[in-house]
């Protein structure tokens, strides 16, 4: 049987372009397939910059604990493109089989007929096909780039639409100033659906805010209708159905503390608002977001450190993640202090400057590694040096294994925490390296 990367290969040369934002290609090829996008479950698509996919991650947490059978559609993959395509099942989800996907990219390749057309867009319309012939009680749907032209945009009639934080990032794409990408964001939004709306800073809240009310969608804006906040060790979520008094995420950081209150507000404004509160608390407590500040406790790469080495990945790679995986290592650190060791690799195409500024003053060194198989990927020498432009000791590696293993060429008065971060490429590699890939 031909494998499903022979096919991902193929679909890579359907079209000059690896992104081109438009909706007339993803739409023939649907109209094609008998419009899969038109039978699927309730929709709740996903936008933003940082947070999408922990947001989804919430929320399928919860929902699931409610005995809910639920589809989830992410991207980027981090190790198997299967992870992208989570097909729901009673009692909890599954990644895409790969003889169900070949057969269903076969039958997408074969409708579209060598047409001109994207990656994500042939990958999409398959995506859509899987879960249309799956029965579910919702299909969570995260925004691949943007909003108002990504390919996901097709669903007419959403059950809710939400946009987490937004900030600069895809500027060749969105535009370089935030209120260009918040607009993007809200072409999510539709006449009639509920357009729930993360705690924003003030200028793309405005933006989004407009936006919602230009469509005609219903708003539910963070930081008015609902409110999200830790007190005494818990996280008190409230609206005007009433409080929720929650146990702190298992996911870290504070930054998802308003992911999990945007996926709480999510789900209510949709019409979920009847769930138990247990399925609540579950959801709290069973949320996995692999590649985002997650603590490696096994694997071939905890091998290669000091002992007593702590290892954290994240996949943040923007300045606003930066500054909000900066102020998490921070709390840590707080708690159990250790020498903060960051481990780096980014693209090209990324602010790279701006994502190291936060680390300023926190992190001991930087050992800048390179990325395997991404052509834009900057590099080692080039981070190294833009880590010493911002003021943080620094020096490359060939090899994540090499940059590692250079912990031991120093006498450290307690063992060193590691955080691997800069790009969600380098989480996959990190991940595929340790033999712990997502599941």
């Amino acid at each position: 049987m031909e494998s499903s990367e022979a096919l991902l290969a193929r679909f890579l040369a359907l079209h000059p372009k690896a992104i081109d934002l438009s909706l007339e290609r993803i739409q023939r090829l649907l109209a094609s397939l008998g419009h899969p996008e038109q039978r699927l479950p309730p929709v709740i698509h996903v936008g933003g910059t940082n947070g999408k996919g922990s947001t989804v991650a919430f929320m399928r947490a919860i929902l699931e604990a409610a005995g809910l059978v639920v589809h989830v559609y992410t991207s980027p993959h981090l190790v198997r493109f299967h992870e992208r395509i989570r097909l729901g099942q009673p009692g909890g989800g599954q990644f895409v089989g790969e003889k169900e996907l070949v057969e269903t990219f076969r039958r997408c390749e074969d409708v579209n007929a060598g047409e001109p057309i994207t990656f994500f867009e042939m990958t999409t319309a398959a995506a859509f096909e899987l879960f249309s012939s799956h029965p579910a009680d919702v299909l969570l749907l995260e925004v691949g780039l943007g909003g108002r032209f990504d390919t996901t945009n097709v669903i007419a009639e959403p059950a809710a639409a939400v946009v987490t934080p937004v900030s600069l990032d895809h500027a060749d794409f969105l535009g370089d100033r935030v209120t260009l990408i918040a607009k993007e964001k809200a072409g999510i939004f539709k006449r009639g659906a509920p357009a729930v709306i993360a705690p924003q800073d003030p200028e793309p809240a405005a933006v989004l805010e407009a936006e919602a009310e230009r469509v005609g969608a219903r708003l539910f804006v963070g930081g008015q209708d609902f409110t999200v906040h830790e007190e005494s060790g818990r996280l008190v979520y409230q609206d005007e159905r009433g409080l929720l008094d929650l146990p702190t995420p298992r996911l870290l950081g504070r930054h998802q503390h308003i992911n999990a209150g945007t996926a709480i507000a999510a789900l209510r404004a949709a019409g979920f608002g009847n769930l138990p509160v247990s399925a609540f608390e579950e959801g709290m407590a069973r949320v996995e977001w692999p590649g985002r500040l997650q603590r490696l406790t096994r694997g071939r790469l905890i091998t290669l450190l000091p002992e007593g080495s702590d290892l954290w990945l994240d996949g943040g790679h923007n300045p606003d993640g930066g500054r909000v995986l900066a102020e998490a290592m921070a709390e840590i650190e707080e708690k159990n202090p250790a020498p903060l060791v960051l481990v780096c690799g980014t693209l090209g195409t990324k602010d790279t400057e701006g994502f190291m500024q936060p680390f300023r003053g926190l992190a001991r060194e930087v050992l800048a590694v390179p990325i395997s198989g991404q052509a834009a990927a900057r590099p080692a020498e080039q981070v190294a040096e833009i880590a010493r432009k911002v003021g943080l000791r620094a020096a490359h590696f060939s090899s994540l294994e090499a940059a590692l293993a250079s912990l031991h060429d120093t006498v450290w008065e307690r063992p060193p925490r590691v955080l691997i971060a800069g790009s969600l490429y380098l989480a996959g590699d990190v991940l595929a390296a340790n033999g712990t890939p997502p599941r």
